[in-house]
């Protein structure tokens, strides 16, 4: 994305944050690339012939995103962030309903390897990891957010430092602590 329209987005999110409805259709299309690519990555984590697909996923997070109606968008790195949070929670709804569907037949898996949560070798469940991740969330919040951001969201080490308000040293350090203390909690060791 350029910087004038990285500016553009930043300046339709603060017309929407306003009440500017019209906004809308102007920003989809300026940030429907980088959304897809959020959604292609956290799908990348995802098993094979998964049933919901990255365009799917990108438009229930976009009609999510443009619904939040307390929403107070500043940029749209931080657009970005909160779109990854809301894909992560989409991901793990759909590995919930479909194990429910199946009363409690196979879940949903996700390969963490890419992310060095786990083993390489290993395969999570998608719901495991979204309940560690919510027990990790009460013991250190901005290091599950930091998961969040860098798993699910796709962000650099930078990005995430600028939604966060902290530094990229913060992030990697939480990144590092977060991942060891996924891996003990997943493999239950």
């Amino acid at each position: 994305m350029t910087p004038s329209t990285s500016e553009e987005v930043t300046r339709l999110l603060g017309a929407l944050r306003d009440g500017d409805r019209d906004a809308l259709g102007r920003l989809l299309p300026l940030v429907y690339d980088e959304l897809h690519l959020l959604a292609q990555r956290a799908m990348s984590h995802e098993r094979g012939g998964h049933t919901l697909q990255a365009t799917a996923l990108v438009n229930e997070a976009y009609l999510r995103l443009v619904d939040q109606r307390r929403a107070r968008w500043e940029h749209r790195t931080q657009f970005l962030a909160v779109a990854a949070q809301l894909m992560r929670r989409i991901l793990v709804d759909h590995a919930r309903g479909r194990g429910a569907a199946k009363r409690g037949g196979r879940q949903e898996r996700v390969l963490l390897e890419s992310a060095e949560v786990a083993a390489p070798e290993k395969d999570l469940d998608l719901v495991d990891l979204d309940e560690a991740l919510n027990r990790l969330a009460l013991i250190d919040a901005q290091q599950a957010r930091v998961v969040e951001l860098r798993f699910f969201g796709g962000l650099t080490v930078e990005e995430a430092a600028e939604v966060l308000g902290v530094s990229p040293a913060t992030v990697k350090r939480d990144w590092t602590m977060a991942k060891a203390w996924l891996r003990r909690e997943v493999s239950g060791t």
